[in-house]
């Protein structure tokens, strides 16, 4: 259907299940997903201390017509990209051309909703971080997986692949999204 490239950040200290299990399932759906590390090498060591080669550096991506900005939690990962100002920047470009944005754990609590993007929205995160989705205007909401206009948020590690799913969904379909989880065991 599109052949748009999504884009999901990588921060020293990222939470790998996230990251690695939402660009399987989405490229498992035929879906262009670029791995951007946010450093200056793209091997970038997670929080359970796994070391991944991105496919690209920040400085190197031309994310202006991206179907997807994807923001994964983890600590200090999503403390690392919050303090990016170039991640920043994109993730309020892609809001603000009516582009799609997908977070997860702690990307949507500390690294979206100080953007100010979810003013007036629904969102999920961590448990416990709720309180940061409110201080940015936001409505928070204790579910696996919040879809609210343009942007998708979810818990933890343990709901990734619903969150995959929803991006999927958004941008193959259902059908395709349930196809996609199906060959890979996951009840729909």
């Amino acid at each position: 259907m599109k052949s748009q490239t999504s884009y999901i950040f990588l921060a020293p200290g990222f939470e790998e299940i996230e990251a690695l299990a939402t660009v399987d399932a989405m490229r498992r759906a035929g879906m262009k997903v670029v791995e951007v590390a946010v450093a200056d090498t793209k091997n970038v060591t997670g929080a359970t201390g796994q070391t991944v080669v991105a496919d690209s550096l920040i400085t190197e991506i031309d994310p202006t017509d991206a179907e997807w900005i994807i923001i994964p939690g983890g600590q200090p990962g999503a403390d690392n990209l919050h303090a990016s100002p170039k991640v920043n920047e994109i993730i309020k470009n892609q809001f603000d051309r009516g582009g799609r944005i997908a977070a997860i754990c702690a990307g949507p609590a500390v690294v979206v909703a100080p953007t100010g993007i979810l003013k007036g929205k629904k969102a999920t995160c961590y448990p416990g971080l709720g309180d940061m989705i409110e201080s940015g205007g936001g409505t928070y909401v204790k579910e696996a997986v919040v879809v609210d206009g343009n942007i998708i948020t979810s818990e933890g590690p343990g709901t990734t692949l619903k969150f995959a799913k929803a991006i999927i969904c958004a941008s193959e379909g259902e059908q395709k999204a349930s196809e996609v989880l199906a060959s890979m065991l996951m009840d729909n």
